[in-house]
């Protein structure tokens, strides 16, 4: 029964070297090579554990889509205030710098759902569970009468997930378009808006 175990030890210890070398050469800079050096084997041992590039960035996507999610929730999860919950979702939606690795790992390979499917699926569920995320705090704030929504809770949730990722965008670049407190500015600035409710 040792077996399985050390397969799933491997494969996780795979992922998480290909997260590290994402996070170092940006995606289109990764190799099998590469991912088996940093996880301390030879590129024919990791072979025996996916047989390629796209199957173990596969992997890396499941688990980083995952973990990103499961965060966003836990974090508002014991909130009971609609404000402080809408909030405090605001705040984790970007990245704390240019060298957030979780971030920057989802952003990297949202630009696989452009041409491969399953990547394109995954990158849907991601935004999905965010905009649920989002729809849940809005419509409880509604109901207590703290939120005066301006639209439909879905489309101010799907409007803030987007804004979400596009400055997420301009904050990992190498020159970034805005710092990360002028893109937490315009982001509650819009949710206030759409609130009719101060969350500063």
């Amino acid at each position: 029964m040792g077996r399985p175990k050390t397969q799933t030890d491997r494969r996780l210890t795979l992922v998480a070297a290909a997260e590290s070398m994402i996070a170092k050469r940006g995606l289109a800079g990764v190799t099998l090579r590469d991912v088996a050096n940093e996880a301390g084997m030879s590129s024919s041992a990791l072979l025996y554990y996916y047989p390629g590039l796209k199957e173990l960035l596969d992997d890396v996507q499941k688990k980083a889509v995952e973990r990103f999610c499961t965060q966003r929730a836990a974090s508002v999860a014991a909130i009971a205030d609609p404000r402080v919950r809408l909030k405090t979702m605001l705040e984790s939606g970007l990245p704390t710098d240019p060298d957030d690795q979780l971030c920057r790992l989802l952003l990297e390979l949202g630009a696989y759902s452009r041409s491969d499917a399953s990547y394109a699926a995954r990158h849907i569920t991601l935004f999905e569970r965010q905009v649920a995320i989002y729809v849940g705090i809005l419509e409880a704030g509604a109901a207590t009468g703290i939120f005066k929504l301006n639209a439909a809770s879905e489309v101010i949730a799907r409007s803030l997930v987007v804004l979400e990722d596009g400055l997420g965008l301009h904050l990992v670049n190498v020159v970034p378009a805005v710092d990360h407190a002028s893109a937490m500015a315009i982001l509650t600035g819009y949710a206030e808006l759409a609130t009719g409710c101060s969350l500063r």
